[in-house]
């Protein structure tokens, strides 16, 4: 799997309209949506450093030997229940 797993993204333009038609444009184009986001005047330009939701997460114990598989109720969006499994790499 070569698939960039990078989620910090940077933008800028010198107007706040091109910079969310940038930003407009690169979740389009990628498919993804910005989950936050944080933009400042820097000279002549608007920048926006922004986190996109990764494409895989995965959940592993603090060895890293394991990995959780999480279930969710989907009324409540509570954790209803977590089973760890031993991972092989």
């Amino acid at each position: 799997m070569s698939e960039n797993k990078n989620n910090l993204l940077y933008f800028q333009n010198p107007s706040m309209q091109g910079l969310y038609n940038e930003m407009q444009e690169w979740q389009r184009a990628n498919n993804r949506r910005l989950l936050s986001t944080s933009i400042q005047k820097d000279g002549d330009n608007y920048c926006c450093i922004a986190l996109s939701n990764p494409t895989e997460v995965v959940i592993v114990s603090q060895d890293g030997q394991r990995f959780a598989e999480v279930h969710l109720d989907p009324v409540s969006g509570v954790v209803g229940g977590l089973r760890t499994y031993n991972f092989s790499p």
